[in-house]
């Protein structure tokens, strides 16, 4: 029998067997890249997974920190590696909407090169000023702003940072001259908060809402739709006429593009099932998160958030500067 049509006859078993090795996955342990150092938002979140992930996958899920570059290094290296679903990725706002909006020559396209799995939760981000300035509500603050025009500063994790691009947008909406000053984290944006050497900042719910209560700082609004379910005392920028101010931290997983469809959906399943938890749903809630809707937990939703998602950031990016019109 000639070699060639052997190896036609072999294509079935070889297909099986691929089906097969697919439907057995997982058979060792996975890998959860963050692409941050530890302590943070997102490396909390990626732990609060991991075990409703190892239980439902029956496989343990090892978290791995790669921080560096804006989240961009861990990015690359995921991009690069095997689609085989044993190493995945808490993939947020930064390396996936706002560095490919700001910075050319990336090596990664966020949409190409990564598959999603699901959308996890946002982190809504807030106006806040510190307990001196001489406003109640962010209508006050939008005067005070006005009055004081190029004089009112307001902190951010960073040039590029979802905080900053919030400000743009803040700025752009209300027709405000602010003061940007950057930040190289949330927990430095507090300490001068605290200490007056900061008017006003935009981070996250999970940052500010503990001083808030403590009556450290002043949450202004909260940058949502409708008000939070972790704070629902405090107004929306849009009740204070801000239409449209919309802005959030989003953390979602991925794996490396073009996966076999079994491991995707293995994968996914999973997700959904650990985010339908309530044990998991509680403890992303303290952390200051809302779990995403259930349309959003898949890969088409979560797709479809990301595409959405980068178009608005590269909007937002014009808006700051930091990208060509």
């Amino acid at each position: 029998m000639p070699t060639s049509r052997r190896a036609l006859l072999a294509l079935p078993m070889l297909a099986a067997a691929r089906r097969a090795a697919a439907a057995a996955f997982p058979e060792r342990s996975l890998r959860m890249v963050v692409p941050y150092a530890p302590g943070g938002n997102t490396d909390v979140v990626a732990r609060i997974l991991a075990l409703p992930l190892s239980e439902i996958l029956g496989q343990p899920v090892v978290v791995e920190n790669r921080p560096g570059a804006g989240g961009s290094v861990a990015s690359l290296q995921m991009a690069r590696s095997r689609a085989d679903g044993y190493s995945i990725m808490i993939g947020s706002n930064g390396p996936m909407t706002v560095n490919p909006s700001i910075q050319p020559n990336l090596g990664y396209d966020p949409l190409r090169d990564f598959a999603p799995i699901g959308l996890v939760c946002r982190t809504p981000l807030t106006i806040v000023v510190k307990p001196g300035l001489p406003v109640r509500d962010l209508r006050e603050f939008i005067a005070y702003a006005e009055e004081n025009r190029g004089q009112v500063t307001v902190g951010s994790s960073g040039v590029g940072s979802s905080g900053h691009l919030a400000i743009a947008s803040f700025a752009a909406l209300t027709g405000l001259t602010l003061q940007h000053v950057p930040y190289p984290s949330g927990s430095q944006i507090v300490t001068d908060l605290l200490a007056g050497n900061m008017d006003s900042a935009i981070t996250e719910i999970s940052t500010a809402l503990p001083l808030h209560r403590g009556r450290q700082i002043r949450i202004l609004a909260v940058a949502t739709a409708a008000r939070s379910v972790l704070a629902p005392d405090i107004p929306t920028a849009e009740e204070a006429g801000v239409a449209g101010f919309r802005e959030a931290a989003f953390l979602g997983v991925v794996l490396p593009a073009n996966p076999p469809a079994e491991v995707q959906a293995t994968l996914a399943a999973a997700l959904a099932a650990a985010l339908a938890r309530p044990d998991t749903r509680r403890r992303l809630n303290e952390t200051g998160s809302e779990v995403a809707v259930e349309q959003e937990r898949t890969p088409a939703g979560f797709a479809d958030f990301l595409e959405t998602e980068l178009r608005r950031t590269q909007a937002a990016a014009v808006r700051a500067g930091l990208r060509p019109a």
